[in-house]
This record gives structure tokens, sequence and C-alpha cells, in this order.
């Protein structure tokens, strides 16, 4: 019998990822090497592809996803057609990515060299579909992609329509990297389980960013923000993180299912957030970020996982909270299609089983005796 959550239930075999004795790899390199030294794009040719790019190679790629990066004009209309408020972004991107399907020809090709181009689209066109959304909803018109940029550069350049910063493009470019992807997530069981019925790739992600859409997967970087704006000042950060303490309430962004000895994209998002926020003359978020960190270990043992400090890197960016977990997909998005496409090469109909609890040797009774 199997735990609660399928936890510690092994539901496939992968060559992507690997979360051993809290070590995290993608195809074998730890995460800590390609955050100091990759750029996003390496990495997903590293996802797909099961080894990082030569030069030509990656050259290609980032013209490829450059070139892909436009949207549709009927997507752009439904991005303008959005109410303006009371509406979640998450669900903003879930539509827009679902209707891709219907403006791409190869939508029903179910080909590896097809379902390779729409990995492609998909990376480029999840970034484009939600930095257009970031300006529509203040006003403002889409910024069209530029052929000469690569992909954190053009995804900064689209969110503010401004010549990307150099700080903000590494912040950005290492996010995504550290994000990409972990194992088999939520998300990314939801797309192995969606495209395991031989059904195609939008389907896949699609599910994969409803699953992500939740609080306890994704949405967990913009509670941290929340908390962090709710707290306000450093001077009240004891009583707030002890009055939740006390009521045995979760602090969103600490513990997580599968590191027991802290999450190891954490560090490098923590340096990120004292630089950042030191660069934007508020280091009052990095420093609350601290002082709940040293409370929570203290007293609970838990420590932060990837999304505390997220929190701040993006905020210190100038990105809305309700934009985190949009960034989180576009990002993850490399490596949602890594696994659909590991899933088609070996395919088979994934279909546990559940334990039954209910009651036994029940019958029908008729209306009106009942």
């Amino acid at each position: 019998m199997s735990g609660r959550g399928l936890e510690g239930v092994v539901a496939t075999s992968s060559a992507i990822s690997s979360i051993i004795d809290g070590v995290l790899t993608y195809r074998g390199i730890n995460i800590d090497e390609l955050a100091e030294n990759a750029t996003f794009e390496e990495v997903i040719h590293l996802l797909w592809h099961g080894e990082l790019p030569k030069k030509d190679q990656l050259d290609q790629l980032t013209r490829d996803l450059a070139e892909h990066a436009g949207i549709p004009e009927e997507i752009i209309s439904f991005l303008k057609a959005v109410p303006k408020t009371g509406v979640h972004p998450m669900t903003v991107l879930r539509t827009a990515v679902s209707n891709l399907a219907i403006y791409d020809q190869d939508a029903e090709d179910m080909s590896p060299e097809a379902n390779l181009r729409k990995a492609i689209k998909l990376m480029a066109k999840t970034a484009s579909i939600v930095a257009a959304y970031a300006r529509i909803r203040n006003g403002q018109e889409p910024v069209t992609p530029k052929s000469g940029y690569n992909f954190s550069q053009n995804f900064v350049y689209m969110l503010t329509g401004k010549e990307p910063d150099r700080v903000a493009v590494e912040a950005i470019d290492k996010a995504l990297i550290l994000h990409a992807d972990h194992e088999l997530n939520a998300s990314t069981f939801s797309a192995r389980v969606t495209v395991a019925t031989l059904s195609d790739i939008y389907s896949g992600v699609t599910a994969a960013i409803g699953a992500l859409k939740g609080p306890l997967h994704g949405g967990a970087n913009e509670q941290v923000m929340a908390m962090l704006e709710q707290i306000g000042d450093i001077s009240n950060v004891e009583s707030y993180i002890q009055q939740k303490l006390d009521n045995k309430e979760k602090i969103m962004g600490f513990g997580h299912r599968v590191y027991k000895d802290g999450d190891p994209r954490a560090k490098h998002l923590r340096k990120m957030s004292k630089e950042l926020t030191a660069l934007t003359g508020e280091p009052k978020w990095y420093e609350m970020s601290t002082k709940i960190e040293d409370l929570v270990v203290r007293q609970k043992g838990l420590k932060p996982n990837v999304d505390f400090y997220s929190a701040s890197v993006y905020y210190s960016l100038g990105i809305p909270r309700d934009l985190f977990t949009p960034i989180f997909a576009v990002s993850r998005m490399s490596g949602w299609t890594a696994h659909i496409m590991e899933q088609y090469a070996n395919n088979r109909l994934i279909r546990p089983r559940a334990e039954y609890v209910g009651p036994v040797n029940a019958h029908y009774v008729p209306i009106d005796e009942r």
C-alpha cells in the first residue's frame, strides 16, 4: 500500500533530471554548475537532447526561439478581451496556451520531428503570452520580440518595452535555469499522464499549467510575497511568524516533499535576493526573508524551498506578484516538453490503482424505501 499523495512511489523511469541525496541534476549535471555557468538556452537543449549544445546548435536554438516568439493575432485579441480585474494570469495563460494548438498546423502531427517543432514554439510563445498579457492588462500594447536577442533578453524586453538591463537579464536567466525541471513534480506528472493517452503536446502542457497554478505547487512564490507585504517591516517578523507557528498555520516557501536537508536551488535565489534588493534600495525584503528563515528553521526545522527567495527576486525586478507563477511556467515549459517527448518515445498508459476504502456488500434500495 502506498502513502497518501503517492509519496515514495516510483511511477516511471526518466533520464531528464534527478534528485538523489538532496542533489538536483539535469541530465546528470549538478544544478549548481548550471546555475553558475550555463545560459537558459543551453539548459533547454540539455533537457531536450540529453547533452549540452555545440556552438552552432546553441546559435540555431536561439534563432529558432526568437523566430517563433510571435503569437497569432487571434491570441492577442483573446488577451485584450479578458476582463481587466478578477482574473488570475495563470487562468489566462492556461487558456491561451491551449488556444495555440488551434493555429498550429503541426498540432495533430505526433512525429518526433513535429513534437520538437511544437516544443520550440511552446517555449517561445509562452514567454510572449505572459509578457503580452502583462502589458495589455495595463492598457499597453504588446512589444514585438527582437531577432537579435536571446531568450531572457527578449522576455525582459517584451515585459518592459525598454532595452533590457544586464542585471535583470542575468537574474531572469538564472531563475529560469533553476526552475526548468524538477523530476516528477505534480505538473510534470500531470503532463505525462495526459500524453500517455497519446493526446497531443498542447493537451499535456495545458494540464501541467493547471497543476502549476495551485498554491501547493507553483503558486507558493506568490503567497510568499503576499506574506512579506503583509508583514511590512522587519520589526513585525517575529510576532507574525510566531503567531502562525502557534496556530499551526502553514508558512509558504518552506519544506519540500523530496528534500530533507534543504532545497539546493534556494541558496542561488537567496544570493540573488540579497544583491537585487540592495540594488533597488529595498534590502528590507531580503532582511525580512532571512529573519523568517532563521525563525522557521530554529523552531520547525524546515528550510526554504525554491519559492521562498524567488519571491523577493521577482519583486525586485518590478514584476507584479501575480506574474510569479506564469514566469515559473515559462521556465518549466522546457522541462514539461522534455518529459512529454520522453514519454512519447517509450509510452505506456499511466493508470495506477486506488485502494478502495468505501462500504462493502451494499445494495440498491428502491426510492420509496429510502
